[in-house]
């Protein structure tokens, strides 16, 4: 249970307070935009301090097509993790691929789903930390449920900058955390009003 409350405060923290800003469509007036490349954000829950480096790849219409994290955790809890997140429709036994320049592949072992994501996460390591900083790009691969890979490359230009430099300023944090906040809290209310609406239908049909 202990190790459990602990992936999740760590998925609460990398995934859907920071990375999660940039899960979803919003206009350009309504939201920042996310930064391009890699970016830092720290931020504290109770007596843990969070840091989460990481390089989000959106389409054009602001979908997530991959985030990556390497989140840290100091404190209370001491642990350190990567994270990969894609999009749902993914065959799970396979997890993702994870390849830096034209090395060998890692496997990254899915840990959670949600309604619109999937995250696979592994120990991040001191060794992995450092073939990032000497690498060119990553290419992380997961199977669509059509059995076929999904490459996705991604720049490590700026990566050492990131991870060893400074973090976003907290209150730009807070805004992005509002934002995904009220969008889950409307996504919720629309999923619950379609449920309705099939289950009336069901009951009708019958």
């Amino acid at each position: 249970m202990t190790s459990n409350a602990y992936r999740l405060s760590v998925l609460a923290a990398g995934v859907v307070g920071v990375l999660g800003a940039g899960l979803f469509t919003a206009s350009a007036q309504q939201q920042p935009q996310i930064p391009q490349g890699w970016f830092k954000a720290c931020t504290k829950q109770e007596d843990v301090d969070i840091c989460n480096v990481q390089n989000i790849v959106t389409a054009g219409n602001g979908q997530l097509v991959t985030g990556v994290s390497l989140i840290e955790l100091k404190g209370k809890v001491n642990r350190k993790v990567f994270q990969v997140t894609v999009p749902t429709g993914r065959l799970v036994p396979p997890g993702i691929a994870l390849q830096i320049d034209a090395g060998k592949a890692q496997k990254l072992d899915y840990v959670i789903c949600f309604p619109d994501r999937c995250v696979a996460e592994v120990p991040l390591s001191d060794q992995l930390v450092a073939s990032f900083k000497k690498g060119q790009q990553i290419t992380l691969t997961s199977i669509n449920f059509q059995n076929q890979p999904n490459p996705i490359k991604v720049a490590l230009t700026g990566f050492s900058g990131a991870y060893d430099g400074p973090p976003l300023q907290q209150s730009d944090i807070e805004d992005r955390q509002k934002k995904l906040q009220d969008f889950v809290a409307k996504n919720n209310q629309d999923f619950a009003k379609k449920l309705k609406e099939e289950q009336d239908k069901a009951k009708t049909a019958n």
